[in-house]
């Protein structure tokens, strides 16, 4: 089983509170997140794009730093972790992101995917005047699908006239091309639509797990993604996310996350709520619905795991049995620590990882 990071591209990371960790974005900041994740063996780290933030209190996610950049320069940091960046379809042609991840490739042959982003808040891209209006909504997916042709075209052959009703290629060319092998795709989709373009485009699938301390909540939305891979034949996997917060004891650690729950950024969180109405026609299992729900919008309703090392490194036991997972992303309050405590107290308890310990033994 696969472990990466969600890395801390935005201010204060996923913690929507005013108790949890304060801090910016930076390059030397993602860089230790990454090349501590690399000394303790996890295999990616993927950098989300938000371009506008909630407000509120704790400024959320009002400072952000650029996915691709940042990525190109932790790839020249780093020697084994595969790293994706995310594309904002609304805001970058594919036929440039296919260079940038060619580009990015160069640096670490092989290691390098791309995150597709349809977008979900209509904030972020009318400061920009790239809104196409609510009935983006309907059609987004059509968009992607697209996109990940024209990029895939490129990347396979160098040359694409792909003729599309969002894109229009004409002798497009890109060289050099990525001499890593195939470049991995990344979807987020978890409405039916967006877990049907993902079957047919991608080779990963973000599923939020749900609730706190019910690792296995994810297995109806995980089995929806594996149903709908076999209708089209592909191998495409779920990458799915937690929150990890760990202490020496159950106690410690459920006072930990009472803290953070009890002192939740409301501004910020009206805020959220506000832009993920926006789609009126989203099902009740899409990503706009699900994480702004009141219950646990203090993270987006990510699942949580909050526990003892051995409490937490159960549940992840438990996560990596889930037919069709293919990787468990994780973020944490304080990254660095977080990612220390994983490798160090978690890690060598997981009996989904004991071939990796087994070899640092």
């Amino acid at each position: 089983m696969e472990f990466g990071v969600f890395i801390p591209i935005g201010n204060n990371g996923w913690l929507i509170s005013k108790s949890a960790p304060q801090y910016m974005p930076s390059f030397e900041l993602n860089k230790a997140v990454v090349q501590k994740a690399e000394e303790h063996g996890l295999d990616f780290a993927l950098s989300m794009i938000k371009l506008k933030g909630f407000g509120g209190e704790t400024e959320f996610w009002d400072h952000n730093l650029e996915s691709f950049t940042l990525m190109a320069g932790l790839a020249a940091a780093t020697e084994k972790i595969k790293l994706f960046a995310s594309t904002p379809i609304l805001t970058l042609p594919p036929a440039m992101v296919a260079r940038m991840a060619s580009t990015i490739d160069s640096i670490a042959p092989g290691r390098f995917g791309v995150n597709i982003v349809t977008g979900w808040a209509p904030n972020e891209y009318t400061q920009m005047g790239l809104w196409p209006g609510e009935e983006y909504f309907g059609y987004r997916y059509e968009q992607a699908t697209e996109y990940v042709t024209v990029m895939r075209q490129l990347w396979a052959d160098g040359v694409s006239n792909f003729k599309g009703k969002h894109y229009t290629m004409d002798e497009c060319v890109l060289s050099p091309r990525p001499t890593g092998g195939a470049v991995p795709i990344v979807a987020a989709g978890q409405s039916k639509s967006g877990m049907k373009f993902a079957s047919e485009m991608a080779d990963f699938n973000f599923i939020m797990g749900t609730g706190i301390n019910t690792p296995t909540a994810i297995s109806d939305a995980t089995a929806t993604l594996v149903d709908a891979a076999e209708k089209t034949g592909r191998d495409v996997g779920a990458l799915t996310l937690f929150m990890i917060i760990a202490e020496e004891t159950d106690e410690a650690a459920q006072a930990k996350w009472k803290d953070y729950h009890d002192n939740a950024d409301l501004a910020a969180l009206g805020y959220m709520a506000d832009q993920s109405s926006a789609d009126a026609a989203a099902d009740d299992a899409s990503t706009a619905r699900t994480i702004s729900l009141p219950e646990g919008a203090v993270n987006f309703n990510m699942g949580t795991l909050v526990g003892s090392y051995e409490t937490v490194a159960k549940m992840l036991d438990e996560v990596a049995e889930i037919q069709g997972i293919k990787g468990i992303m994780m973020t944490f309050d304080d990254f660095v620590e977080g990612i220390e405590k994983f490798g160090t107290r978690i890690q060598p308890l997981l009996k989904c990882r004991a071939d990796l310990a087994a070899q640092a033994a």
